[in-house]
């Protein structure tokens, strides 16, 4: 005969399907009876009608059945309103939403990826690296900053809306990697236009509102030059890192620098430059050439007082990886840039080191709502 310690020891291994932590955690885990041969769980549901019940309810008795429990009884009832608000202040970090602080675990580097211009391939530099690191098991979010050109969906291949319940947004996860991205809640076709106060509210929502679990990394992929949204970020994060992003190019170079001295007025750490589309190499005859000049890179790092921390070669599979929603770090990572950008990941891991364990005085304001009304589940 079994005993409820035993069961709920045996029930540790049942998470929430989105939330990721065991129900018993999350205060799901209402109550246990052991009757004989005859177990009967009580589960807590975030909101009634949960389309994940069967999926809980299957969970359990897997969890039950090496304990030769052979009639296990699972129901499912609702969280009163009382319970769903002690959960989100649980996931919160346990404080209520006015006195919230983002990645209270204190060990989450935030990385802010800028370029000053477009088309220097930013936001693929960002998945790749993102997806690089998740395949190496660190735990990693994006959160795509470029509200009005938002690319990172379709570079993940991610689509969907994020599941919101108490004003709280999960988000989608894609190749091991969590994103947040206003793609998510807007037609890809549909334009973004937004001034300033809207646009500091979207990234403060994102950055609150989202749960991101304890999390190593946090890339956040900027909108180019150095505007509303790049100041909002750096107001909500001070003291996270800043990494550039430019190509070989005079004209990108310079306006990468300007990008990276940004950072000295808005509290942003400069830890390095990633320079792309660095050269071509010739599929037939194997000539290396340098289609967008040479040396951007080392000198915009040298001007920032920083070290150049990859080059990554232009290949066609690289662009289409972004287009397919495959990040050729995951589908050809010993690739040239495969192995470039994998190498770019781990340097950029080894320059944010100095801020692990130390954490970031990043505050949300009250009364934080999920950006563009994502639906209840």
């Amino acid at each position: 005969m079994v005993t409820e310690t035993q069961v709920r020891e045996s029930l540790r291994s049942v998470l929430d399907p989105e939330i990721g932590r065991p129900i018993e955690d999350l205060g799901m885990l209402q109550g246990i009876t052991v009757e004989g041969e005859r177990v009967r769980v009580d589960v807590l549901l975030t909101v009634a009608g949960c389309p994940l019940q069967e999926r809980i309810t299957g969970d359990v008795r897997a969890a039950l059945a090496p304990l030769g429990v052979r009639d296990v009884d699972v129901r499912m009832t609702p969280m009163s309103d009382e319970q769903r608000a002690a959960l989100v202040t649980k996931l919160r970090g346990g404080r209520p939403p006015e006195q919230q602080t983002f990645f209270t675990s204190g060990d989450t580097s935030v990385v802010a990826v800028a370029s000053g211009k477009g088309g220097v391939g930013k936001s693929s530099v960002t998945v790749n690296i993102a997806c690089a690191l998740a395949a190496e098991g660190h735990r990693v979010g994006i959160l795509d900053a470029d509200v009005w050109g938002f690319s990172v969906p379709r570079m993940m291949g991610a689509s969907g809306q994020p599941i919101g319940f108490n004003n709280m947004i999960l988000p989608l996860v894609a190749h091991g990697v969590k994103i947040i991205s206003m793609g998510f809640f807007v037609p890809e076709e549909t334009p973004v236009i937004w001034r300033g106060p809207m646009l500091h509210k979207a990234i403060e929502q994102f950055l609150g509102d989202v749960y991101w679990g304890d999390l190593d990394v946090l890339l956040a992929d900027l909108p180019p030059g150095t505007g509303d949204v790049s100041i909002s970020l750096a107001s909500f994060l001070p003291g996270a890192a800043m990494l550039v992003v430019t190509t070989p190019q005079e004209a990108a170079r310079k306006v990468a620098e300007r990008a990276g001295k940004m950072a000295e007025r808005t509290n942003l750490r400069p830890i390095g430059v990633i320079e792309n589309m660095s050269w071509f190499v010739c599929p037939h005859c194997g000539e290396r050439t340098e289609i967008f000049g040479e040396g951007g890179g080392a000198q915009a790092a040298e001007t920032l007082g920083v070290p150049l921390l990859g080059q990554i070669p232009l290949m066609p599979s690289l662009r289409e990886g972004g287009d397919e929603g495959r990040p050729i770090v995951v589908t050809d990572p010993d690739s040239p840039a495969g192995a470039a950008l994998r190498e770019a990941a781990r340097r950029v891991v080894q320059a944010t080191r100095t801020k692990v364990g130390k954490p970031l005085p990043i505050m949300a304001q009250p009364g934080a709502a999920a950006a563009a009304g994502p639906h209840q589940h």
